[in-house]
């Protein structure tokens, strides 16, 4: 079973990673993942009574962790008060001149109230045989105290505790930024039932309910309008700022906003298969797929604790024997070298950005998946576009009436044609009846027929009509045109077109311009193709293809792709969902099949194919803003750790743990705010 629980008052990224090393090494945990940005821990297990299970193992890695199966909020107010209180009496102690006895009982207690949290989770993790940052701090503290300098150890236990807070408060305002944005969910939803309207648990209403969504309410299901119009705010779910208009017919998203009129939708999917629950899903879980670099860092994390108390030890034996300082300066020395490398910078780093990069692009109603997949987009070097739903609306329209019969006048002739496509189902009668724009009478029709992928037939008055491709209307010419044919004689045809998008030809501009190949595939005839790719400037078209055929292509592409490049696939039908799963990088039209959306691993929520562009420059900048925190941290540790040995002491560099405690907290904020500027990364940019 996978259970998935919330947790509050985790600290740091480090903290994250021990909890979820140790239940990973628990025999009775398959897996289990500790979410840092989400605050959530997922395990998959066999217990009966998990929760109290990984209760306990928390607990013991992390005192103040609390695991809840609800929704909490934290608290930081009582670590700030704990803060400031202690700093108080630590300064009292320190700057008034009083007694030496109450001098030493201020800071005794300033100490105890700094430094118990820190003491009691290190004592807590060297049980489970973990050394990280509690420890350093902790020894530095109390070496502090022992060596006769409290002062400065008060400032490293304030210094330390404050930059936690500061960090955790940092990381919570990009949480709730994202969190915001995503609280779409409707707890509760009107059902309508006997002409009455009862307030039910939204995740009770089944499909085929009718729910009434009031103004200024969210939808909280998924369905069809069967009753009303309004305008619907959509922005949470795709970006978009302008309302929509809808109608009776229309299917609307849980998650968009009424701003109109009241509305009467029929149910099409439960809470669980609905929009806003994948959505929430997808936001929350897409930082546990983890890339390379962040598995490599964190493998080497433990390492790199390990090895600065090495440092540490041996700067404070050894230092004496080649110099002249004293033991206790050297222990002084080796107590800065465990505060200057508290490993805080590094551990948060990476999965900050990516934490950033994706609700940035979730803000924008572009889902990612993983942050496996964020790292990847920048290598796209080769993208293929479906045309049908795709680069174009899928909604066909008229773009030309070509008479033969001049017996027949161009009103009588989309008559004809309306009278036939009304009783069609084919995506073709949606573009004839728009054109026709009358209500349609069938007193006159009957014998109706339809033949599938061919046509339609029906006697009209006493007339034979026959509506379809040529072969099927008895015409000897090749072409993607709809005939008419009355008696076995041609009166018309009608030349259909599928409408391009408006950011098509813009995207496929972009994406050149980068240097990325571009490729089209379609099921569609040759002439439409050819068509629509000289006016989007796309030179490599497939035509005719089947769903087997787009799948054989790709792979093609991937299998001759060079190293470290990426191969995407663009798409939104069911026939769809085979590339989409098969290509390096899938992105799905939402406006398509729950299918092609669960085989992809990007959803543009949208129909702006200029998310595209936008994804494959936040992915770049957001690798950028990893590399600048790599940097910072592993240059801040090259630079820091050497002067707090003592090694520039004769050219008057010198370091304390005060100063220490100063720098590790300057250098843990800098790469949080670094990691958060990726939040304001807007599509309207491009």
């Amino acid at each position: 079973m996978k259970y998935k629980y919330n947790i509050k008052n985790l600290d740091c990224a480090n903290c994250a990673k021990t909890i979820e090393n140790k239940l990973n090494e628990d025999k009775n945990i398959k897996k289990a993942i500790v979410n840092f940005n989400s605050s959530t821990v997922t395990v998959e297990t066999d217990l009966k009574d998990a929760f109290t299970y990984i209760k306990k193992i928390v607990s013991e890695i992390e005192p103040d962790a609390i695991l809840s199966e609800d929704k909490i909020k934290e608290n930081k107010n009582i670590d700030i008060y704990r803060i400031v209180l202690g700093g108080l009496i630590g300064l009292i102690g320190i700057v008034l001149k009083l007694p030496n006895y109450l001098n030493t009982i201020l800071i005794i207690v300033a100490y105890i109230i700094l430094i118990y949290k820190t003491l009691l989770t290190a004592i807590k993790q060297l049980r489970k045989k973990v050394i990280n940052e509690n420890f350093l701090v902790t020894i530095s503290a109390l070496g502090a105290f022992a060596l006769g300098d409290s002062h400065e150890g008060l400032m490293v236990l304030f210094l330390y505790d404050l930059g936690k807070v500061l960090e955790s408060m940092a990381v919570n305002k990009s949480r709730n930024s994202v969190a915001e944005l995503m609280d779409i969910k409707e707890e509760t939803s009107n059902l309508k039932e006997n002409n009455k309207i009862i307030v039910v648990p939204t995740t009770e209403i089944k499909v085929g309910d009718i729910i009434v969504v009031k103004e200024g309410e969210r939808v909280p299901l998924d369905g069809t309008i069967v009753k009303g119009s309004s305008m619907l705010d959509t922005s949470a779910l795709t970006g978009e700022s302008l309302p929509i208009s809808v109608k009776v017919g229309d299917n609307i998203l849980s998650g968009s906003i009424n701003k109109g009129g009241l509305l009467e939708v029929k149910v099409t999917s439960i809470y669980k298969d609905s929009t806003v629950n994948k959505i929430l899903e997808l936001v929350e879980t897409a930082t546990e797929r983890k890339t390379k670099t962040e598995k490599v860092v964190s493998k080497y994390s433990s390492k790199y604790t390990l090895g600065v108390i090495i440092i540490a030890l041996l700067t404070a034996t050894l230092l004496p024997l080649f110099t002249n300082l004293t033991y206790s300066e050297s222990i002084y020395k080796g107590l800065t070298i465990l505060v200057i490398s508290c490993p805080c910078a590094i551990a948060i780093s990476i999965p900050l950005s990516y934490f950033s990069g994706i609700g940035a692009s979730s803000r924008e109603g572009i889902l990612v998946k993983g942050s496996n997949y964020l790292d990847s987009i920048k290598n796209i070097k080769e993208i293929a576009f479906d045309k049908t739903g795709t680069i174009t609306t899928g909604e066909f329209y008229i773009s030309k009436i070509n008479i033969h019969n001049k017996e027949y006048t161009e009103d009588k002739i989309m008559e004809i044609f309306a009278k036939g496509e009304s009783l069609s189902n084919h995506p073709i009668a949606k573009s004839v009846l728009k054109k026709y724009n009358k209500e349609v009478s069938h007193n006159d029709i009957k014998d109706f027929k339809e033949v599938s992928g061919k046509g339609i037939e029906f006697t009209y008055k006493k007339d034979k009509v026959k509506i379809g491709n040529p072969k099927y209307c008895g015409i000897k010419e090749e072409s993607s045109n709809i005939y008419l044919t009355i008696n076995n004689s041609l009166v018309a045809d009608i030349e259909i077109k599928d409408e391009i998008k408006s950011t098509a030809k813009a995207t496929i501009t972009k994406l050149k311009n980068m240097g990325i190949k571009v490729h089209m595939f379609t099921g569609d005839s040759k002439e439409k193709t050819l068509e629509i790719s000289k006016e989007l400037n796309i030179e490599d078209v497939n035509y005719s293809m089947l769903p087997s055929d787009k799948y054989n292509y790709l792979e093609k592409l991937i299998n001759n792709k060079k190293e470290n490049t990426i191969v995407a696939f663009v798409g939104d039908g069911i026939n769809d969902a085979p590339s989409l799963a098969s290509a390096n990088i899938g992105v799905a039209i939402s406006s398509g099949t729950d299918i092609a959306n669960n085989s992809a691993s990007v959803i543009l929520m949208s129909n702006n194919l200029m998310g595209i562009i936008y994804l494959m420059k936040i992915s770049k900048k957001t690798i950028r803003n990893i590399k600048q925190n790599l940097f910072w941290a592993f240059f801040y540790n090259i630079c820091m750790i050497p002067i707090a040995t003592g090694i520039f002491t004769k050219w008057g560099i010198n370091m304390n743990p005060m100063i220490a405690g100063f720098a590790m907290t300057i250098s843990s904020l800098t790469v949080v705010f670094n990691a958060l500027r990726l939040r304001k990364i807007k599509l309207e940019e491009e």
